[in-house]
């Protein structure tokens, strides 16, 4: 596919088109500027389907699966630094890069994921630096040998708790070394796979195992304004079908108790779940939310996020609270099907134009007719706004934000799988 761009095109359609946005009091310009500086986090094991730097074959265990073959996966740091790069340059607006503790650079010589330091990810951190780029980190609890079991952190063998719980403690730290490298908090967020495949006796036993893990894991205190730290659910996974000790319910309470921020992914929950509406609930009672843009399908939470009506309501209430100072967004899903990159590009960017309709809602009007009483034409301006001509907007957006335009960025991944990837085969 060949790249074409009509500057002149996208300008004149803009003109009008903010015309069209002024009449119900939306500021075009503004909405554009507001969601250029609202970071997004990409994540890096959608490059390599989850696999990391520790010598496996592949991802193993955790509840989680990488599904197809489709070749060029990165194989090394530097492969998936250049893979991301080329993700960065195709997606509009601030980029930050989620690391997982898997992801060390430790040389040839292996290192127990307890005994892993900030030393490990500097080239990450001189990368992310020079490129303008700020981290986020998860301590990876899974593919594993101590993870085989299915617990981790609330197993009921303490020398298996032990180990988890120094992984945890040395990730911490590691996300703290990054975040004072960089000037802003690291987002550390820790997931557990921990659950049964089959109906337990004892529910109550690991959850309180896990509650006594996670005080001890969250004890040390870090540098303030290096680390933002974060506890996330999920509803089932493969191997713990029938139970999760790390539920919504379980770190909901568990979020809002120790005052401290709640992960919320878009594929955790039942399938006809969205978490638009968990926002204005939980951020009642906790600090700040950490969301996963995801996309559940059947079985699987992970597939690669699309501009769907999911996504849109997500931004939607996100812009109506102007909840963005409380909120970290971030990417979370890994397709081995289809080009890794382009996998990236299409999730970051619906999600960039979702946050930008979102932006461009006339909310004004929408509330003032609410606040009158007038239901029939808060839910009337609601669909029209549905029709405004965002495809203009967007396409100005990305032209001002110096990345392709329109369905031009496939042109670079060509270039890039016809160019780069047969060499990894």
């Amino acid at each position: 596919m060949k790249e074409y761009l009509d500057t002149d095109a996208v300008e004149r359609a803009y003109a009008i088109a903010k015309g069209q946005y002024a009449k119900l009091g939306v500021d075009a310009d503004a909405a554009m500027a507001a969601v250029g500086a609202i970071p997004v986090s990409l994540h890096c094991w959608q490059g390599d389907d989850v696999t990391g730097f520790e010598g496996a074959d592949g991802l193993t265990g955790g509840g989680i699966l990488a599904t197809g073959n489709y070749p060029g996966r990165a194989r090394d740091a530097g492969e998936l630094r250049a893979d991301a790069e080329l993700a960065f340059s195709l997606v509009p607006g601030v980029k930050r890069f989620s690391l997982h503790t898997m992801y060390a650079e430790t040389g040839s010589k292996p290192v127990p994921r307890d005994d892993l330091e900030p030393k490990h990810f500097s080239a990450w951190m001189a990368w992310a630096k020079e490129r303008g780029v700020s981290l986020d980190f998860n301590p990876s609890f899974f593919s594993h040998p101590l993870a085989d079991s299915g617990y981790t952190l609330a197993s009921a063998d303490k020398k298996v708790r032990d180990f988890w719980l120094r992984h945890g403690k040395a990730s911490r730290r590691i996300a703290s070394a990054i975040g004072a490298a960089q000037g802003n908090p690291c987002v550390n967020n820790v997931w557990i796979p921990d659950g049964s495949k089959d109906l337990p006796a004892d529910r109550a036993g690991p959850r309180r195992r896990l509650v006594e893990a996670l005080d001890e894991l969250f004890s040390e205190k870090l540098p303030a304004g290096t680390i933002s730290d974060a506890v996330e659910s999920k509803l089932f996974g493969i191997g713990s079908e029938a139970y999760v000790v790390g539920s919504h319910e379980f770190y909901m309470g568990y979020a809002v108790s120790r005052g401290m921020k709640l992960c919320m992914d878009m594929g955790h929950f039942h399938p006809t779940e969205t978490i638009a509406d968990k926002i204005s609930a939980m951020l009642g009672f906790v600090p700040g939310l950490l969301l996963h843009v995801s996309r559940g399908l059947r079985w699987d939470s992970d597939h690669v996020a699309l501009y769907s009506d999911d996504l849109r309501d997500l931004c939607r209430e996100l812009s109506r609270q102007n909840a963005f100072g409380r909120v970290d967004i971030a990417l979370d899903y890994f397709d081995a099907s289809i080009n890794r990159i382009a996998a990236w590009v299409i999730g970051a960017r619906a999600l960039q134009k979702a946050l930008l309709e979102a932006a461009l809602e006339p909310i004004a009007l929408i509330r003032e007719a609410e606040n009158a009483g007038r239901n029939h034409e808060r839910l009337a301006l609601m669909e029209e706004a549905k029709s405004l001509p965002l495809s203009a907007l967007w396409d100005k957006y990305c032209l001002d934000q110096g990345v392709p335009v329109g369905a031009d960025w496939l042109a670079r991944v060509a270039r890039w799988e016809s160019e780069t990837l047969p060499k990894r085969r």
